[in-house]
């Protein structure tokens, strides 16, 4: 049995940098602009994109990777979201084609997605300081893999109709037609912080800032073409996607601006498990609800709100006395709020939850980012000892001081000796890992 889902495409580029995003975003609120139900997906390990989807498209996306989540799982996801949808939008992440050492199919490149779930692909082409050189880079992304379909092209950062005429042309006889071709888009370009783009909810006039990308895109791109590249996916049908079981019945989970990164996909399996997800806000100085069982802090952005945070004394009371009883983790920006202190940019210390003996700077800035496979030194709220998870890491804060025992032993994705892995004291663990799926 199957469950046929709605077209889909992958939006994709050779390089990271090329307007994937810009180009996302507009035309999931073009599209939606013209009736058309559509949703959006991230390729890749990415808490801040998804949320932009959703706000461009009206319905909530998520996130697929091929090397932390098994095939049946992406499957599974992929039909979940696009369930009442039209048209699925999936943004890939870096080049088409970038991944990591690992089986095939399982790398983390967006190209896995894409072909796994049949996604045609369209790439959106940066050809600015070249024009037929631009035909080379199509013709190379067409033969690469045989698994791919290169439907279209959109060229962006288009210098003038003569640098459209010889790039496209030379595209064209390729037998790969141009979709559309953007001119310089920066003035409509997202602002952006150390993590990626400034968080969806934070961003001013975020509505009115994506309807200008889209009427943008709705004037450069040929909406009823590139929605004819789309192809019909099929998916196995499964039981409802979790990644990962939940860690209590009833989960109080910390939700604002300084702690927002939890993948959608987590939630909603941990619902489709059963469990309940109850949210509070630190910087509004709430306490985890007395009624969970379990307190989940993410990851976000406690660096730029510190001296809130330390101010916050209903909330540091408050999960003090729900660990003196019930387990608490927190995954990097909740795992740094968990600790002593907190340095921040300009050198000054703040008082943390003290939960854990950790201190942490963002002063010593220094960036941390890949995939990792963590397995669990004792049993917890995760699992037994041995429960193996996989997600990544990406920070900028280094740990000063470390005083507990490992909450996991860490890999990477290319082989090297597994190391211990954030804290553990008690009820309470942490780590700058951020789950993704079980292993």
């Amino acid at each position: 049995m199957t469950i046929v889902t709605p077209s889909a495409l992958m939006i994709a580029a050779p390089r990271s940098g090329s307007g994937k995003t810009t180009v996302v975003l507009g035309l999931l609120r073009a599209l939606r602009h013209q009736g058309l139900r559509v949703v959006g997906i991230k390729s890749g390990p990415d808490y801040i994109d998804p949320a932009f989807h959703a706000a461009a498209s009206g319905r909530e996306g998520l996130n697929l990777d091929s090397w932390s989540m098994p095939p049946a799982l992406v499957g599974a996801l992929a039909a979940c979201a696009s369930e009442g949808a039209e048209l699925v939008l999936c943004e890939a992440s870096m080049g088409l084609f970038d991944g990591v050492p690992a089986p095939p199919g399982r790398s983390g490149a967006s190209a896995d997605i894409a072909a796994q779930l049949g996604m045609p692909v369209v790439l959106v082409l940066d050809i600015s300081g070249q024009a037929q050189s631009a035909a080379a880079i199509v013709k190379g992304c067409a033969s690469y893999d045989p698994r791919i379909n290169i439907a279209g092209v959109i060229l962006n950062r288009v210098g003038s109709a003569r640098h459209r005429r010889l790039a496209g042309d030379a595209i064209e006889a390729l037998g790969v037609p141009i979709l559309g071709a953007l001119p310089r888009l920066d003035a409509l370009a997202l602002p952006e912080r150390h993590l990626g783009l400034i968080q969806a909810a934070e961003t001013d006039d975020l509505q009115a800032r994506l309807d200008r990308i889209g009427e943008c895109i709705a004037a450069h791109v040929d909406l009823a073409a590139l929605h004819a590249c789309a192809a019909i996916t099929q998916t196995p049908a499964a039981a409802a996607p979790i990644a990962l079981r939940p860690p209590g019945q009833t989960i109080a989970v910390a939700r604002d601006e300084a702690f927002s990164f939890i993948y959608p996909h987590l939630l909603s399996g941990w619902r489709a498990a059963g469990a309940e997800v109850k949210f509070f806000s630190p910087l509004a100085d709430e306490a985890p609800p007395d009624d969970c069982d379990f307190c989940w802090l993410p990851g976000g952005y406690p660096e730029l709100h510190v001296a809130r945070l330390a101010a916050s004394y209903r909330f540091k009371d408050g999960l003090r006395r729900f660990a003196s009883t019930r387990p608490v983790h927190g995954e990097c920006g909740g795992y740094m709020a968990l600790g002593a202190a907190l340095t921040d940019a300009a050198g000054a210390s703040h008082e943390m939850v003290g939960l854990l003996s950790l201190s942490t700077s963002f002063a010593k800035r220094k960036m941390t980012l890949g995939y990792r496979e963590i397995t669990l030194v004792a049993a917890g709220a995760f699992g037994p000892a041995g429960t193996r998870l996989r997600g990544h890491e990406f920070h900028y804060s280094t740990v000063v001081s470390h005083g507990d025992e490992p909450f996991a032993m860490a890999g990477d994705a290319y082989g090297a000796e597994p190391s211990p892995s954030g804290s553990r004291r008690g009820r309470v663990s942490g780590s700058y890992f951020h789950v993704i799926a079980a292993a």
